[in-house]
């Protein structure tokens, strides 16, 4: 009897007794046939090809679409007061903060005193010499007044937030460390690192609403030991061990207990999270509810994973979602929002009422630390009449921030009004691209199309404002001296007149030279704002004389993406400037080849649309406004208007006879279908290009010709013609870009033909004075939506029995 082995495991398992694994394939060659061809080494070339999608794709592909996040911190307030990351124990409820550090605690008031707290305390003076606070929580029914300690010793304190006395205590009345206390309804639930719960229940004997530390008899219940996760969700206590999972390498997912502590003889049940086919699951670190999905809880895992629980099910894990590249550290419910904080001190808040989820905000909260802890403060619905979340990071610092997200609301209302308090202008912008394949500007000599390509191009339309020349593989990638000499030599700070360095090399110079004077020939005069290189990218643009006034932060930079981020020859090179009060950016790229390497591509393209620090951040208010997104101008998607352009390298999925006979034909809209970057951008939700526009394909494929004919390729590896280059872009508001034309050109002497796009193109300026009393208008419709927003968000605690 023959076993089937899996292919994953086949490799690391010897065969068992006297089997043997099966022979590998063979192939038979007849007299005569054509032999296979000789096995290749790998070079960076732009043509390489392959029947399989590479490993290692860009994780970032596979998460929610952060592409229109709003990077702007919803900050309600930061108090300078310190906060051991690990050993500190902390309440909020409004303004009144209670910090406990080993055998200390400190009560502040945020709204007064930030810098002295108004009482201190310590357990010595408590009758507890030495022990050391290890958990906190509000007594029920206190709202918000009176404090539940657990300590190191197993000791049970009752303080007052207001003075720091103490009011009540049940000393040893747990066997060891008090790991947590919870509030639910009118009941206390304190839990030990030995899987002791004590739950507190008010009596009817007592004829009090809420328990007595002192006088109350709590019921015992029993839980497994050692537990580090422990959460009272939906009045389910839900543990989790890191040691304790189910499944094996790629699979393996931790294992989730779930009590009915409140059922007195109610026995857990044990579930574990669904697995994940492509990666491991790691070890639960939070959860939480959600307002805005009602039946459903969240819990945060190691590996950037959060995974959903059906309440009424069971509970039972439903699905597994992929949000971070880095563990999920903290989770938060609030409002219609998960918020979870990851390593590197960025809360990102996820919209989950679609698939996939979307990153409606993401900011840096802990100057680049983790986010160890976030919660929501309900009481400060009604004491301050906000919903105040507060995160805490290793940077040891508390923040307060707006759970609400009133100031995302005020900016999406003014935008609404722009045209309140803006005036606007239309300038004309013209994109041409071109894969040259190493050719030199003096090859566009013997042909007609070749001579008069730059010049068509350039008049293609009426005195363009800006002129944008975005080339790739001006050198040859294949040749390893010529692409090490620019790795070395390219890329150079520029002049302040933009010309270009003297250390780049000749084949850059040339290219540059030629483009200045087919420019100049033109009636209008230009200056050359931008030059740049990078392993064969080439980036020179012009504006038009009368408008070089209006321009402000005018930046250029590059982004590898070739071998992991550290070579070259695939990447983007990345223009700005402000014009007026509106921030333009443009990306001239080349994308990673191959007929199969579409995962490959959009992880280039996420890459570089998500890259942080790409420019030199902007906080001052007059250029503020012409970012978007809350962005200070220092990523590519803070900007109101892209252009990207380049060679793209996405194909066309059909056999090369089809595709050539729907050329010939002139069906091109039968190709459309087949066509990778068009089907990722209709079909993949996910995909980081589906927010840019592209003008109807009404051109043939651009790639891959024979040199200097119009003959697709005859080479021995007759590669499928594509639409390789392309013209994208993304507008803050659609109606600000209209394309006026795109099209290609046929200068032959590449095996790509260039292409162009002209765009008319609205810009804005604002009159500050006007955007200042539009902005006190909305500011006061806000406090309308306020009262709504805050009595749902208290509706929804109630419900919980938080408050």
């Amino acid at each position: 009897m023959n076993i089937a082995i899996p292919t994953d495991f086949a490799s690391d398992r010897k065969p068992l007794g006297s089997s043997k694994l099966p022979p590998p394939p063979t192939r038979t060659i007849a007299p005569g046939d054509k032999l296979p061809p000789a096995r290749r080494t790998h070079t960076p070339s732009s043509d390489e090809e392959s029947g399989m999608e590479e490993g290692g794709d860009d994780p970032r592909t596979l998460l929610p679409d952060a592409s229109r996040a709003s990077r702007r911190p919803p900050t309600l307030r930061t108090p300078k007061m310190h906060v051991p990351a690990y050993a500190a124990q902390i309440l909020v409820a409004g303004t009144r903060v209670l910090v406990a550090t080993h055998h200390h605690l400190r009560c502040f008031d945020v709204a007064r005193h930030v810098d002295a707290p108004i009482w201190v305390g310590d357990t010595k003076d408590m009758g507890v010499r030495d022990a050391k606070v290890t958990a906190l929580e509000f007594r029920a029914g206190s709202a918000g007044s009176v404090v539940w300690a657990g300590t190191k010793e197993g000791h049970l304190i009752e303080i007052s937030m207001d003075s720091g006395e103490v009011t009540g205590s049940k000393f040893g009345v747990h066997a060891g460390v008090v790991t947590h206390i919870f509030r639910y309804g009118n009941a206390m639930i304190s839990v030990d690192e030995s899987g002791k719960v004590l739950v507190f229940e008010p009596t009817t004997a007592s004829g009090s609403e809420v328990p007595s530390l002192t006088y109350t008899a709590p019921r015992v219940y029993r839980i497994a030991e050692k537990q580090e996760f422990v959460k009272l969700l939906g009045g389910f206590l839900w543990t989790s061990l890191r040691s304790d999972t189910n499944g094996s390498g790629p699979t393996t997912v931790p294992i989730v207990r779930i009590y009915d502590v409140f059922t007195p003889g109610s026995i857990s049940r044990t579930v574990s999270v669904l697995p994940n086919t492509t990666h491991h699951v790691g070890a639960v670190t939070s959860g939480t509810l959600l307002q805005s999905h009602a039946g459903f809880a969240y819990l945060g895992h190691e590996g950037g994973f959060i995974s959903i629980w059906n309440l009424a099910a069971g509970p039972e894990c439903t699905d597994v979602v992929k949000v971070s590249s880095s563990d999920v550290l903290s989770l938060e419910g609030v409002g219609t929002r998960l918020w979870a904080g990851g390593r590197t001190g960025v809360i990102s808040a996820y919209d989950i009422s679609s698939r996939p989820w979307v990153v409606t905000n993401a900011w840096n909260a802990h100057s680049g630390l983790p986010v160890m802890r976030i919660f929501v403060d309900p009481w400060s619905i009604e004491k301050e009449e906000k919903l105040s979340v507060v995160s805490v990071g290793r940077d040891e610092q508390m923040r307060f921030w707006d759970g609400l997200l009133g100031i995302d609301w005020i900016g999406n209302e003014l935008l609404k009004r722009e045209r309140e308090f803006s005036t606007f202008r239309t300038i004309n912008v013209l994109v041409i691209s071109w894969n040259v394949d190493a050719a030199k500007p003096e090859a566009l000599s013997d042909d007609l199309a070749n001579l008069t390509f730059l010049n068509d191009a350039l008049t293609s339309v009426s005195a363009p404002d800006i002129i944008s020349f975005g080339f790739q593989e001006l050198i040859d990638l294949e040749s390893r001296k010529m692409a090490a000499k620019t790795v070395l030599l390219g890329g150079k700070k520029k002049n302040e007149e933009g010309k270009i360095s003297e250390k780049v090399t000749s084949s850059y110079r040339r290219w540059h030279d030629r483009l200045v004077k087919e420019v100049r020939a033109l009636a209008e005069g230009y200056t050359v704002i931008h030059t740049e290189s990078l392993v064969g990218l080439f980036t020179c643009m012009f504006v038009k004389n009368s408008e070089k006034a209006a321009l402000k932060n005018v930046a250029i930079t590059t982004i590898k993406r070739g071998m992991g981020g550290r070579y070259g020859n695939k990447g983007g090179i990345v223009a700005r400037f402000v014009i007026g009060d509106s921030s333009i950016c443009f990306i001239n790229c080349h994308l990673a080849a191959g007929q199969h390497h579409v995962r490959q591509r959009n992880a280039d393209v996420t890459a570089m649309l998500e890259e942080k620090s790409v420019f030199p951040s902007s906080d001052a208010i007059e250029e503020s406004l012409a970012y978007v997104g809350g962005g200070d101008g220092s990523m590519v998607l803070d900007h109101e208007i892209v252009f990207l352009n380049g060679d793209l390298n996405y194909r066309i999925d059909q056999r090369r006879d089809a595709v050539i006979a729907s050329i010939q034909s002139g069906d091109l809209e039968a190709l459309h279908t087949h066509d990778q970057l068009l089907k990722e951008m209709k079909h993949n939700r996910g995909f980081r290009l589906r927010s840019f526009h592209e003008g109807p394909l009404t051109f043939t494929p651009t790639y891959k010709y024979d040199r200097r004919s119009n003959e697709f390729d005859t080479s021995e590896k007759k590669r499928v013609p594509a639409w390789c280059d392309r013209v994208l872009w993304r507008s803050r508001d659609p109606e600000r870009v209209k394309q006026l034309h795109y099209k290609r050109y046929e200068a032959n002497v590449s095996d790509h033909r260039p292409v162009s796009a002209a765009f008319a193109m609205t810009v804005k300026t604002v009159r500050l004075d006007a955007w200042a009393k539009e902005r006190a208008v909305v500011e006061e419709d806000w406090l309308g939506t306020l009262v709504e927003l805050l009595a749902d968000a208290r509706q929804f605690y109630v419900e919980q029995a938080l408050i």
